[in-house]
């Protein structure tokens, strides 16, 4: 774990000015039992690479984990039950995977991307807290904000749920996916994440920087 942490905090984030198809992204979602850390826990972790305009499969992870308490009512919507989850690993046995998945080969630190990344940025401060006793702020794109950017004037005037995932992939054309698997869920996002990105470019008329669509 302090091996994991040590090579995450060392890395360098990107300059905001990079060019974005010089930035590796790590697609992330994750299915919990709740939306509030303080309360509720992560159930299982979904990590895809993006580069070069590319969902890197072949990099792509799914980490079951083993709640302190029950699953509860969450089952319902992610299948994930606690008898499917008691012999998995605990957050801090995934946690160093997960630290692992943000470096780069070039010693960078990769920028997390996710769609309404409150969800995921929150439960991995506290996961971090908990396990280290300290964590760091990682660059963040969101894919909600892009295409409510990419919305303009006409979000205030759409139906509510207009920016959920699978409604953004709509717009883009993009199939659907069942919903509520961490991995397929985190596939998607990269997928939308390409296709905003491409619609952006074009209204721009220019490459895009990292600067476009970063969060903080």
């Amino acid at each position: 774990m302090a091996q994991a942490w040590e090579r995450l905090s060392a890395a360098a984030p990107y300059d905001p000015g990079t060019p974005l198809d010089e930035v590796e992204l790590l697609a992330l979602d994750l299915e919990t039992t709740g939306l509030q850390p303080s309360r509720h826990e992560p159930l299982s972790f979904g990590l895809v690479p993006v580069r070069a305009g590319e969902v890197v499969l072949a990099g792509a992870r799914h980490l079951p984990v083993r709640p302190r308490g029950d699953v509860g009512e969450s089952a319902t919507l992610h299948g994930l039950t606690d008898d499917r989850l008691a012999t998995e690993p605990t957050v801090a046995e995934v946690l160093p995977e997960v630290m692992a998945a943000f470096l780069t080969d070039d010693g960078h630190r990769r920028v997390l991307l996710a769609h309404f990344a409150q969800v995921e940025t929150t439960f991995l401060e506290d996961a971090g807290v908990r396990e280290l006793g300290t964590w760091l702020d990682l660059q963040v794109v969101d894919t909600l904000e892009v295409e409510r950017r990419l919305l303009g004037a006409q979000h205030s005037e759409m139906r509510p749920g207009a920016v959920r995932l699978h409604a953004c992939r709509a717009r883009h054309h993009l199939p659907r996916y069942r919903a509520h698997s961490a991995l397929v869920d985190a596939v998607a996002c990269g997928e939308l994440f390409l296709a905003q990105t491409a619609t952006l470019a074009l209204r721009r008329k220019r490459a895009l920087l990292l600067s476009d669509v970063l969060e903080r």
